[in-house]
């Protein structure tokens, strides 16, 4: 940025201000714009589509400039924000009629991705959180908080890999770090629109600091929680009283599920389209509260481990199913309930108004009728929410204090109510009398006068005046009245008696304003002194909203409660459901399949055609845990679940582009966090694994990953493949067990059963998808004559190799990678062989051409039969159609045409 030859003192003022905020968009107040210069304007002009223009153009340099207008200014910092930018938000902070020399400006807020605290619309339901991480010797503190709620939490993490773990389960926007940080490291945490920002230890005690720390042992945990708050309170310059004592936690306490699992399974978006639509969350959340659809997106991103939490949640589902009019009462009640955290945020930020306040007596009005509620339902599941707290003194007061009707402005007067202040209500009597006053002074004078459109005004320069138009002044006597103003067709007059009447009205006017927003923050700091009680309040609404939700969708749903084991691994789901498939066709399309996996299963080797619900089967068994695991009920006629502490998922293939990474690698990193990241309590969806390399490479790293998981992981674990080899592992592996998805021909065409079968499939029917898919008849043909002299050419078969022991799996591993041919099919065995000159002559080439046929002796009616029998879809012609193409052409040979 380049000064201007002449800089003027406001030019110098702009520079000090931008010097401290060199990487923000500076929005600089002039008068009722906030106006941007030099390279902020340049690049805001062009992301928020304004007008570029120019200060000083006729000076050599000029200055280039945009503004925006001061009272749609949230709009224009929205879209900076969500573009990934900071706004420092520079405010005039003296009247520019009373101030000496140059108007006193300071930054009030700075405005970044992770601390905005404007929800846009739909977007309630959503938190926003910060983070910061803080390298140890070991390690990683890692924190993160919601400014608008209040929200703080902590913990101390292994790896890289737990912290964009955690990262992306928050969807975490903005990241502080320390002042010197590895670069390595910057750059695996500055991922996608992931902002950056550096803050400083000051080495200073706050108090604020010290209370949210209060209840944290950990050193580290102290430190990260620190360097969080600083920079919290460097960038919104205000009370952070809402702030909670922060609470420290352990991810390995919840069911653990990494970005890919989140993604693969569809959870709180669509992989496809991003949205919520078509997603878990978005099926299941009939929450009527803000709080309560942050809540369920909480308890679905970290499922619950212990059982005993578990089977708390499922009873008070249970107990709100069993009644449905109390929960309909429930329901009708909590619809009423604003966003009480954020309304409490906003009053710590000091920019509540009175129409938040009614927001937040309407809302704690609520709340005995939510314990009548809950005391009408038999049981104890629900009762200890019969002993919310109501914060009735809290809504008694802004019941007293606030108008019924407020103006969104809190300084210009209208908010109080009549009756609460004695002193505010003199102020206003005085007003209403010089009111009375001025409208007799107005009739007087038009009698008088004559004059019957004669008018008492006012405005902000010359104050109250008479007006009278140019036609009527001949009317008005001679030195009634002192001319004050002339306008193109009135005269405006005073008198010293309307003079002295307005210095006593505006002396009350000014006075009763103040005096309005002095009581109003009086109102504001009794409010602020109970938001730990409004925040308890809210956190226990948002659970019992979350309860009903999942009580309502398991009606409409017809959901089971689960049944979790305390010991054993066994799987027994009847007719289990995908929940969001089934919501999309419907219920009486879907066709529900068990999951029987008993403790002497750990593997399901899944076989079956594309398209044929393998994959649908493999996510319908993670969604139902983690339902049950969140408190839910489950889509199935029964379910019997064991605990799993993480689910790990390989399903689709994508290249990530960004990391220069092919599909297969991501397959294999993939694989590779399971492997490595499995216990025995854990869930392994596999999908397909092995198919971005070569058929015989990708078929023995399946059964090697197969092999190792059965031997050493014991996980349970879904296997879906299209290596048809692999299923004789069942032969070798006793905890592996095989079932395929029914598919059959029906005159030449594939359909699909969609039901589970035992055994492996007898086929792929892998030509038939793509005739389903449109491909062309001839290519379909080529196809399959390929596809015939593979299946006679080569017999490929897997070893009946026997299972590894726990005591030589890492010689078994090795040789593995090194080609062992315990490992290979038969075909790589004998690749591996000398071949004779027969075997020479007989190798298989899958693209050589068609070999050169002997000189036909035919003619050509016989060789045009021919063509037109070749030509023949017989997959797709009925027998009728069948017999009438043979009549026809034996009516060809015979007829000699």
């Amino acid at each position: 940025m380049a000064k201007t030859k002449a800089t003027t003192p406001m030019m110098q003022q702009y520079f000090a201000v931008k010097k401290q905020y060199p990487d923000a968009f500076l929005f600089y107040r002039i008068g009722d714009f906030y106006e941007l210069f030099y390279d902020d304007a340049i690049k805001g002009s062009q992301l928020l589509e304004l007008t570029l223009t120019s200060r000083n153009k006729s000076a050599d340099d000029p200055i280039p400039m945009c503004g925006v207008p001061h009272r749609a200014v949230d709009s224009y910092i929205n879209v900076l924000i969500d573009h990934g930018y900071k706004v420092a938000i520079c405010e005039q902070m003296e009247d520019p009629k009373l101030a000496v020399g140059m108007v006193k400006r300071e930054v009030i807020q700075l405005v970044t991705p992770g601390t905005t605290t404007n929800v846009h619309p739909g977007e309630a339901k959503k938190n926003n959180y910060l983070s910061a991480v803080l390298p140890l010797d070991k390690g990683y503190a890692f924190a993160y908080g919601d400014v608008s709620t209040g929200e703080l939490k902590v913990t101390v993490l292994d790896d890289i890999y737990a912290i964009n773990n955690e990262l992306e389960a928050l969807n975490s926007v903005e990241i502080v770090v320390p002042e010197h940080l590895d670069e390595e490291l910057a750059k695996d945490l500055h991922r996608g629109d992931r902002l950056l920002s550096v803050q400083k230890d000051d080495g200073l005690k706050h108090s604020e600091i010290s209370y949210v720390s209060q209840d944290l042992d950990d050193a580290a945990e102290i430190a990260v929680v620190k360097q969080l708050m600083l920079y919290m309170l460097a960038t919104q310059k205000r009370s952070l009283a809402h702030i909670q004592k922060a609470v420290a936690y352990e991810p390995a306490a919840y069911l653990e599920m990494d970005a890919d699992a989140r993604r693969n399974l569809d959870i709180l978006a669509n992989s496809r389209s991003g949205k919520k639509g078509d997603s878990l969350l978005g099926l299941l959340d009939a929450t009527k509260t803000a709080m309560g659809g942050r809540m369920l997106r909480n308890w679905l991103e970290r499922p619950l481990l212990n059982s005993k939490a578990i089977n708390l949640r499922h009873a008070q589902v249970a107990t709100l199913l069993d009644n449905f009019f109390e929960r309909s009462e429930l329901a009708d009640a909590l619809t009423s309930v604003y966003d009480l955290e954020r309304l409490a945020g906003r009053v710590a930020f000091g920019n509540v108004n009175g129409r938040d306040m009614l927001q937040l007596a309407t809302s704690l009005e609520q709340v005995p009728l939510i314990q009548e509620v809950i005391a009408k339902m038999p049981g104890d599941s629900l009762q200890n929410y019969a002993k919310l707290d109501p914060v009735a003194d809290i809504d008694e007061l802004i019941r007293r204090s606030i108008n019924d009707d407020p103006p969104l402005s809190v300084k210009d007067g209208g908010v109080i109510k009549d009756g609460y202040s004695e002193k505010l209500d003199h102020y206003r009597q005085t007003e209403n009398t010089s009111k009375a006053w001025l409208a007799d002074l107005q009739a007087t004078e038009r009698e008088k006068t004559g004059i019957h459109n004669l008018r008492i005004r006012y405005n902000s320069v010359f104050g109250y005046y008479i007006e009278v138009t140019k036609s009527n002044l001949d009317l008005v006597p001679e030195d009634r009245y002192d001319r004050k103003q002339t306008l193109t067709n009135a005269e405006r007059f005073t008198t010293p008696e309307l003079k002295a009447k307005e210095s006593e009205i505006l002396e009350a006017q000014a006075s009763s304003t103040a005096l309005e927003y002095q009581l109003f923050t009086e109102v504001r700091d009794q409010i602020k002194a109970q938001i730990a009680r409004l925040q308890k309040l809210a956190k226990q609404v948002a659970e019992l909203d979350v309860l009903q939700s999942f009580a309502q969708i398991a009606e409409s749903q017809h959901f089971v409660k689960p049944t979790m084991h305390r010991q054993g691994h066994a799987i027994d789901i009847d007719a289990g459901r995908h929940p969001v498939v089934e919501n999309v066709i419907g219920k009486s399309a879907y066709i529900p399949n068990d999951v029987k996996m008993p403790d002497g299963t750990d593997i399901l080797l899944i076989t079956g055609p594309n398209m044929s619900g393998k994959s649908t089967y493999m996510r319908q068994l993670a969604l139902i845990v983690i339902m049950a695991q969140a408190g839910s009920f489950v889509p199935a006629d029964k379910a019997e679940l064991p605990i799993f502490d993480h689910i790990f998922t390989r399903i689709g293939a994508a290249d990530d582009l960004a990391s220069g990474q092919s599909t297969f690698m991501v397959e294999m990193l993939e694989a590779n966090a399971a492997l490595s990241h499995a216990t025995a309590h854990s869930l392994i969806l596999f999908d397909e694994l092995g198919r971005g390399t070569a058929t015989y490479d990708g078929m023995a790293l399946a059964q090697a990953i197969i092999e190792y998981l059965h031997d050493n992981v014991h996980a349970k674990t879904l296997f879906s493949t299209h290596y048809h080899e692999l299923t004789a592992l069942d032969k070798t592996l006793p905890r592996l067990r095989n079932v395929h998805v029914g598919a059959t021909l029906e005159h030449g065409n594939l359909v699909f059963e969609h039901k589970m079968l035992t055994g492996p499939a007898d086929k792929s029917y892998g030509i038939h998808v793509a005739k389903l898919a449109g491909l062309p008849n001839d290519l379909l043909k080529r196809a399959d004559s390929i596809l015939t002299r593979l299946e006679g050419k080569e017999q490929v078969a897997i070893p009946a190799a026997p299972s590894s022991s726990a005591d030589n799996v890492a010689e078994d591993t090795a040789q593995l990678t090194s080609a062992d041919e315990k490992a290979q099919p038969v075909a790589d065995q004998a690749a591996s062989q000398p071949a004779t000159a027969g075997e020479a002559d007989e190798q298989l080439e899958l693209f050589a051409p068609e070999p050169v046929p002997a000189k036909s002796s035919l003619n050509k009616k016989e060789t045009a039969v021919l063509k037109e029998l070749g030509d023949f879809d017989l997959l797709s012609a009925n027998p009728m159609g069948a017999m009438n193409l043979i009549y026809e052409l034996q009516n060809k040979l015979k007829s000699g045409k």
